[in-house]
């Protein structure tokens, strides 16, 4: 397959990323302890990161006694001391780096796929661009997934107003249409530090699964920078999607393979401590896989924060390999539903 052949040359480039006169490759653990979502006992159904100070823990840290003003401090002050005690602390190849990765909000295919049943959506109406009423292909945020977006951005203005929360120094997007227009209406008109502006970078690693399904096909490049036309692009991103290929399906391994490329190129090139990802929901649960981060689950619109240690280290890496994709099955008509449990066409007649 095209796709393949070219992820398997990119993680090949990735892998030199950290290269000199002797391999390097990176590592990531989650530092625990810091947020509720890294508590397995956290039910990730129905978790309210916004209610929840974004999942904060209420505790004390190591560096308190050290904390400038610390009988006034908030939470989020005491946290970036912490951050920035650790990361004085450390051993040249280690850095703490804290991650916000944000769910687009609700997209017209997320919308579909609830109208239609999950059975017919995957075994017919997501091959289409769309129906008579809307399209999905590259699906744009609903009405709801705007407002979503809307609410996060009102949230982030009280974290910075009142929290004094560190604000992101480095935004990153997936090139779908749907995040990129959530991190806009998320960060957008907010009281953000002048050194680190709202200036997003699209990573082409950082889209959905690709699946069979139009959604995970993304737009021309000069589509994304007539509408986005504040947003950077990575070097070498190319004009027609390179990736999505009619009724084939990335493989997990071949997803997490490119989560670990995008993680080391972003480790290796960005220097921040605060970074935000905006991204999809299986994006981001195949980025916690490789972060050593237990499984979280987020509905659209949702966020969740990561601290994360990142180590350098002598040698090479785990071996990686890039497996064919795979063909998909689908319905050559609108299936009647069967069994609304079932996710494939054998639910279907």
């Amino acid at each position: 397959m095209r796709a393949s052949c070219l992820l398997s040359g990119i993680f090949a480039a990735a892998s030199t990323v950290l290269a000199s006169s002797h391999p390097k490759h990176l590592n990531y653990t989650v530092v625990t302890g810091i947020f509720q979502q890294d508590d397995p006992a956290t039910n990730a159904s129905g978790f309210d990161f916004i209610g929840s100070n974004f999942g904060l823990i209420n505790r004390t840290y190591p560096s308190d006694y050290s904390c400038p003003d610390r009988t006034h401090a908030t939470q989020w002050q005491r946290l970036a001391h912490y951050i920035s005690s650790l990361n004085k602390k450390s051993p040249r190849n280690e850095r703490y780096t804290l991650l916000f990765m944000g769910r687009h909000g609700e997209g017209f295919h997320n919308a579909a796929e609830s109208h239609f049943g999950t059975p017919a959506w995957n075994c017919y109406w997501s091959e289409l661009d769309g129906n008579a009423t809307v399209t999905w292909a590259d699906a744009k945020l609903t009405d709801v997934g705007i407002q979503q977006a809307l609410r996060v951005n009102k949230f982030w203005a009280r974290l910075i107003k009142d929290e004094k929360i560190t604000p992101p120094e480095t935004y990153y997007s997936s090139p779908l249409y749907r995040c990129l227009d959530t991190a806009k209406l998320t960060f957008t008109g907010l009281d953000l530090p002048r050194k680190s502006p709202f200036v997003p970078i699209i990573k082409e690693f950082l889209r959905e699964g690709i699946s069979a399904h139009t959604c995970d096909r993304r737009s021309t490049k000069s589509y994304i920078k007539q509408n986005f036309p504040g947003f950077k692009f990575e070097h070498g991103f190319q004009e027609t999607d390179p990736y999505w290929t009619p009724l084939f399906a990335e493989p997990r391994d071949n997803q997490d393979g490119r989560s670990k490329a995008v993680l080391d190129d972003i480790f290796s090139s960005d220097e921040s401590t605060y970074i935000s990802i905006s991204s999809h929901s299986g994006e981001i649960a195949s980025l916690l896989r490789v972060l050593g981060h237990r499984v979280f689950s987020l509905s659209t619109g949702s966020a969740i924060p990561v601290l994360v240690k990142a180590t350098t280290l002598n040698g090479d890496g785990p071996p990686s390999t890039t497996l064919p994709y795979a063909p998909q099955k689908t319905c050559a008509a609108p299936p009647a539903i069967r069994d609304a449990s079932c996710n494939d066409c054998s639910c279907c007649v």
